[in-house]
């Protein structure tokens, strides 16, 4: 708990100060690679590694990355820096709330929907021009403003389900900008994390055209763009002249190969034509590990689970069959199906966070009472009740979405509950996510199936519990709909104490799994898996990444 206040403590008083520099990775846990040496600030990088991604395209480039938090660590975090970032350098426990392109951020106690942040001197962007308070306007304007003549939808799709407080922003000097809120909301600056800053002059320079920028584009992050082919690589060269020297890239050039099919990846390893990979197929863990290859994880805030449908009409509206999903499945089989790189879920997050509280619904795997409880709302194995399901065909986050799902199927089957799949592409599936389960586009789907980061408490709770965030203001996908629960979420926002904030997150968790809004099924671990060419990589406690730890 006091690693989870010292982390949301830098929220609140917003003058967190950078740690010290150049973690180079030791080993309390497998999660972290061993360490290379540190760069010479001034002296050109050297070195090259190519990095087999399991996307089947590269994420948007041109600013907000598409294919949820998974892009972040290849197209955002790479290329652009937020306003507001995590520690990304340390494995051993949860990183904090640091400054980035704003060295500190402010919450006015006349009025507590006013935010200031005062952001970094001396930034440039790739192209040369200056970082200051008219680009953060202008980056604002480009997903919030449908009135900017450079407004972007693809970029605002993204982002803008991220940024629900925002009410207006406006520049106070050419280097401070006040945000203000639609409520005061105390954990307004993790919304923050997902904005990232690209280049006005940049887009000036190539017509005024996002396609064009997506092909030349220019942020402020550790990594300019090299040559990029669409669905095949793309190259990051290291940017010389980055502001932040901790997070200065190791490696001269770092390729990004989209390979999506798990044994092909692993293939592309053991061959030598990647040097390292996301998501090892457990069953090749042991042959990886048998010709060299590391296999890293971490501790990870991330949920595998299915959201269920409120709306009428909708099976899940009984409770019966929300708590039967739940107990139907055997997660110790599903950890196994991962080759142990999963832990079974009981909630939305893990029993060790301070939000999970005592809930008095258990989530396990009881058969017998899954069965009992379907048939006490009418149906049985011989007269299942029915419902389709929307679920991914795979990406970053995803593990083994066709092969897990398949496995909850026939589980299910088991207990009475019939599912069909509807199969689509990550992008689709995260699309109908932010539309919500009313959407006309999802009529007869009564459920998605998609993993996310848990990271902090309005990523993890808020955003799919309160009936505000219900879409297409936020992710709250079933359309739930909880007074006490809405109430409890005013409170949290309210809140500056963090142990009072705690207990609030705690109670509205322990509500929604006593409601068994969704069913829980996995936590990730993130594994990868590293050749001996890879001679540093420190991986987080966290689904972001930080490339420029690859040495």
């Amino acid at each position: 708990m006091d690693r989870q206040n010292q982390t949301r403590r830098g929220v609140l008083l917003g003058s967190a100060v950078l740690a010290a520099l150049g973690a180079t990775g030791t080993s309390a846990t497998e999660a972290l690679a061993q360490a290379g040496g540190t760069p010479v600030p001034g002296k050109p990088r050297s070195g090259s590694l190519t990095y087999g991604i399991s996307m089947s395209d590269l994420p948007l480039t041109t600013g907000q990355p598409d294919k949820g938090a998974g892009g972040y660590q290849f197209t955002g975090l790479t290329l652009y820096d937020p306003l507001v970032a995590w520690e990304l350098d340390i494995a051993d426990k949860p990183g904090k709330m640091v400054p980035g392109l704003a060295t500190s951020w402010e919450n006015d106690p006349a009025d507590r929907k006013n935010w200031t942040f005062r952001l970094r001197e001396g930034v440039t962007f790739h192209d040369g021009s200056a970082f200051d308070a008219d680009a953060v306007i202008w980056n604002f304007d480009k997903v919030l403003n449908k009135e900017a003549p450079h407004f972007d939808q693809r970029q605002a799709a993204q982002v803008r389900p991220r940024l629900p407080g925002v009410a207006s922003y406006k520049k106070l000097d050419a280097m401070t900008v006040q945000v203000t809120t639609k409520a005061a909301d105390s954990l307004f600056p993790y919304q923050m994390l997902w904005f990232l800053i690209s280049s006005p002059a940049q887009f000036e320079a190539v017509g005024r055209d996002w396609a064009k920028f997506a092909f030349q584009p220019a942020g402020t992050g550790p990594y300019k763009m090299g040559q990029l082919q669409p669905r095949v690589r793309l190259e990051l060269l290291a940017n010389e002249a980055y502001w932040n020297p901790k997070r200065m890239p190791k490696l001269g050039k770092l390729t990004l190969s989209c390979v999506p099919e798990d044994l092909s990846r692993v293939n592309a390893l053991l061959s030598g034509n990647v040097d390292l990979i996301e998501l090892p197929a457990p069953d090749a863990v042991p042959r990886l590990k048998a010709a060299g290859m590391r296999i890293v994880g971490n501790d990870t805030p991330h949920v595998w689970n299915y959201h269920l449908s409120m709306l009428e009409g909708s099976p899940w509206r009984d409770l019966r069959l929300r708590k039967a999903a739940n107990l139907a499945i055997d997660r110790d089989g599903v950890v196994q199906l991962m080759g142990g790189l999963a832990t079974p879920a009981t909630g939305q997050v893990q029993p060790s966070s301070p939000w999970f509280g005592k809930p008095t619904f258990a989530i396990k795997t009881d058969v017998a009472a899954a069965r009992k409880l379907v048939e006490e709302a009418g149906y049985s194995v011989k007269n299942p009740v029915k419902a389709t399901i929307l679920i991914p065909t795979g990406g970053t986050g995803q593990m083994l979405s066709l092969p897990i799902n398949e496995f909850i199927q026939q589980s299910w089957a088991e207990v009475g509950i019939q599912v069909a799949f509807k199969t689509v592409e990550l992008e689709v599936a995260y699309t109908a996510w932010r539309q919500g389960a009313a959407d006309p586009s999802l009529k007869g789907v009564s459920a998605e199936n998609i993993a996310y980061v848990t990271s902090d408490p309005f990523y993890a709770i808020l955003r799919f519990y309160d009936s505000k965030q219900i879409a297409p203001n936020g992710v709250n996908w079933s359309h739930y709909k909880n007074p006490e629960v809405d109430a409890l979420c005013d409170q949290v926002k309210a809140s500056l104490d963090l142990a009072e904030q705690d207990r609030l997150l705690a109670r509205i968790h322990e509500i929604v799994v006593d409601d068994a809004v969704q069913v829980w099924v996995v936590h990730d671990t993130n594994p990868h898996a590293l050749s001996p060419r890879v001679k540093s990589y420190t991986q987080a406690q966290h689904w972001f990444q930080d490339l420029s730890t690859l040495a």
